[in-house]
């Protein structure tokens, strides 16, 4: 028995890739796309109610974070692979593009662009429109760059990635022992 919620709305239901794990108290609800490998961690909510949510494959979306949408904003909101959302986040109606970090309780808002290999600090405010270009490092409250990322940072943003594909293969493995139902 899964603790998790898979809701419909509005006649359109979340699609998970067969790989992807979702946690136990991670709520998915409506147009949401969660591609192979991807994570949806506890307590996690990912709302598409008036927009689609796309997330692709090898990302993580960490215990507590939000990622919603906007009806002001009709293409809702894109995240690419290997991204690394950290705790308790908020990602709302912007792109996230492919191998870029979000630290812990950042808030990325409304048109905001994150660029590949690009990261946006724990606790900073993207403001909406604002775009962190790719090889950058944004923090603060409004964010604004700080300094460029090096390769060590890149490193760790795609060896995060990794990581969270093994820790979810992880935690699917006790979750199914614990029900009696194991593909491990």
């Amino acid at each position: 028995m899964s603790n998790y919620h898979i809701l419909p709305f509005d006649g359109r239901r979340p699609t998970i890739a067969p790989s992807a794990f979702v946690a136990a108290g991670a709520i998915l609800v409506g147009d949401v796309t969660l591609s192979d490998h991807s994570s949806t961690w506890y307590g996690a909510v990912v709302r598409a109610d008036v927009a689609p949510i796309r997330i692709g494959a090898r990302t993580n979306i960490q215990d507590g974070a939000v990622i919603h949408v906007s009806r002001e904003r009709p293409a809702g909101t894109v995240i690419g692979a290997n991204v690394t959302i950290g705790h308790q986040a908020l990602i709302h109606a912007c792109t996230l593009e492919d191998e870029c970090m979000i630290g812990m309780k950042a808030c990325v808002m409304d048109g905001a662009v994150v660029e590949r290999n690009a990261w946006v600090a724990a606790g900073a405010l993207v403001t909406p429109g604002k775009k962190v270009l790719s090889g950058q490092l944004w923090a603060g409250s409004p964010a604004r760059y700080v300094r460029d990322v090096r390769a060590e940072d890149i490193d760790m943003i795609r060896k995060a990635a990794e990581l969270y594909v093994d820790n979810a293969n992880r935690h699917r493995c006790a979750s199914e022992s614990f029900t009696g139902f194991t593909q491990c």
